[in-house]
């Protein structure tokens, strides 16, 4: 993870980048892609170094922060069956928060796997409410952590559950959650309806 200096620009970058996916995630699909890997990429390089060690760990994140990008823009092509398969795993984590215990593993395999292939086949829509929902809670981590409480970016660093995880929220946030899935209703109506294209359609000319 980042030192604690750089966690408030780091989280300011966070909640940009999730807005943009809430609310146009279809129309910039390579650049949230790219946005999202360099995020995730630069916390992977970054977390292996220990905390005393901030030039390093810059250094770290810048670089695995490019390689993250390279590679989630090359792979793009396969980045709506990677959102559904996400999109798959989330619904059963979510439906499961009712019952007691945690889903078996093989049940969030065969989930995502389910929600990859419906995502080939609905691609479009699919990648409408990942972008979405993704971006939505990207948006709620970055804003969370801007608010200054001490203890958010604590957690942050820390790599708590609660804050790549929407359906484990930080003791007395329960509100999380609810926030998430509305904030993602509103991404995707705003996708369909705004900034997906005309009327939330992709329009194609014709050529003459």
């Amino acid at each position: 993870m980042l030192p604690i200096s750089y966690q408030m620009p780091a989280a300011a970058l966070v909640a940009v980048v999730g807005l943009m996916a809430c609310v146009a995630g279809f129309r910039l699909l390579r650049y949230v892609l790219a946005a999202f890997g360099f995020i995730i990429g630069g916390l992977a390089a970054s977390s292996v170094l220990g905390a005393s060690e901030t030039a390093y760990q810059v250094g770290a994140f810048i670089v695995g922060g490019i390689a993250g990008a390279v590679i989630m823009v090359a792979a793009s092509f396969i980045g709506v069956a990677l959102v559904g398969a996400g999109l798959g795993a989330a619904a059963v984590t979510l439906l499961w928060t009712q019952l007691p215990g945690d889903p078996h593993p093989y049940v969030v395999i065969l989930a995502s796997v389910a929600g990859a292939w419906l995502a080939t086949w609905l691609q479009r829509y699919v990648t409408i409410v990942g972008t979405a929902f993704g971006g939505a809670w990207a948006l709620i981590v970055g804003a969370l952590a801007l608010s200054g409480d001490k203890a958010k970016l604590a957690a942050a660093a820390a790599g708590d559950v609660w804050v790549p995880y929407p359906m484990q929220p930080a003791p007395g946030q329960a509100w999380v959650p609810w926030a998430w899935i509305a904030l993602g209703l509103v991404g995707v109506f705003l996708q369909m309806k705004v900034t997906g294209g005309s009327g939330g359609r992709v329009v194609k000319q014709n050529k003459k």
